[in-house]
């Protein structure tokens, strides 16, 4: 799988509102300028610690000897939230080796490095035995593999019982004007409503255990506010680089249409458990 595709949520906002001309020049954008952007936010999509802590607490069963997976972890920012409640050994995975040395740092300075660890992997790729996992957390990057194909492939590693843990951009209606659809769609395919997303869910084989829509805080507080001054200093550091200002144009852009948009659209937590089929 290509590891354009095995990434965090902000490259979407890169393809989708390119022109045709200019995605077929994606591959040749430069990565480790927005993983050294990223380096600089604690969190690479919306979210909030509010948010991970109300997930976790539909979760029971959980000991010190847990097996936690973390996928597309990023730097950490939901990890080390999970880590402080959760107990068991959590492993978190992402492509990029930068945001994993930044998980690994981060937990180190909160005294987690003997039961949190940071690997540099693909999400299609783990190194988990099958029934190995308590739980599989993963927010904001499910649809890198693809919401249906990762429910499917990740519940083998999922002891019976497990629990899976994911946010999802999904539609709050199932109508919605023309502009809001035209930019979500091309990148985000297998977007759909609330309820088609559970119905997959109990398809793949869990069993639904709670769902809630993220709330809008974790858009402005906790992710477009916070990249205000990393875009700044990102600009100030490349300035006259046209990438770096494109990326950044983006950025802002992707912020006006959540503003715009917000009552039909969101990321939203979806948990469940794994069931016998």
């Amino acid at each position: 799988m290509s590891k354009v595709l095995l990434c965090f949520s902000v490259y979407a906002i890169y393809i989708t509102t390119m022109s045709n001309e200019s995605i077929t020049t994606i591959h040749e954008f430069d990565f480790n300028l927005i993983c050294e952007f990223f380096l600089n936010t604690e969190r690479q999509g919306p979210g909030s610690p509010e948010a991970t802590l109300k997930a976790l607490s539909f979760i029971d069963n959980l000991t010190d000897k847990s097996l936690i997976a973390d996928i597309g972890c990023g730097t950490g920012g939901q990890t080390m939230v999970l880590a402080q409640q959760a107990p068991g050994q959590i492993t978190g995975f992402d492509i990029f080796p930068s945001f994993i040395d930044r998980f690994n740092s981060n937990a180190k300075e909160l005294n987690l490095q003997d039961r949190v660890k940071g690997i540099v992997r693909s999400m299609d790729d783990l190194p988990f035995q099958n029934e190995g996992l308590d739980l599989i957390w993963c927010e904001g990057a499910i649809y890198n593999i693809g919401f249906e194909r990762g429910l499917n492939e990740w519940r083998k590693f999922l002891k019976p019982g497990g629990y899976i843990a994911v946010t999802e951009s999904s539609w709050f209606t199932k109508k919605r004007p023309a502009e809001i659809e035209h930019y979500c769609m091309p990148h985000f395919p297998e977007m759909n409503t609330i309820s088609n997303k559970i119905a997959q869910i109990e398809k793949a084989g869990y069993m639904p255990v709670a769902t809630f829509i993220l709330p809008e805080t974790c858009w402005t507080d906790h992710y477009f506010t916070p990249m205000i001054k990393a875009q700044e200093m990102f600009l100030d550091k490349y300035a006259g680089n046209r990438m770096a200002e494109e990326f950044v144009e983006l950025q802002r852009y992707d912020a006006e249409i959540y503003h715009k948009y917000k009552e039909f659209y969101g990321y939203v937590f979806y948990i469940a458990k794994k069931v016998e089929q």
